[in-house]
């Protein structure tokens, strides 16, 4: 099992209830290739860096989680064509 971080910036423009859906969505995501979460970190609302498909802001999430080496190719290809996401990344975390 390595250690992985999923980070996700939702769509700002949408409602909370909406939000919480597509982040437990993510989790779901994770759970169902085998992998488990062990943090969810809640940054907020913040201003991008450039416009994505004509929005400012984003909600940012960072997800922690343990899985094994497939999984995240699995999860990137399904986050892909989720609506609300602007962007995802998934990187490995080094041991410490």
């Amino acid at each position: 099992m390595n250690k992985y971080e999923l980070a996700v910036v939702v769509n700002a423009k949408i409602e909370d209830e909406e939000r919480a859906a597509v982040v437990d969505k993510c989790k779901a995501l994770i759970e169902r290739f085998g992998g488990t979460i062990t943090n969810v970190d809640e940054q907020g609302k913040k201003r991008l860096a450039y416009e994505i498909q004509k929005m400012r802001e984003g909600f940012y999430y960072f997800i922690q989680f343990d899985a094994e080496s497939s999984a995240p190719a699995e999860i990137e290809s399904r986050m892909r064509i989720m609506d609300n996401v602007l962007r995802y990344l998934c990187v490995r975390q080094d041991e410490e």
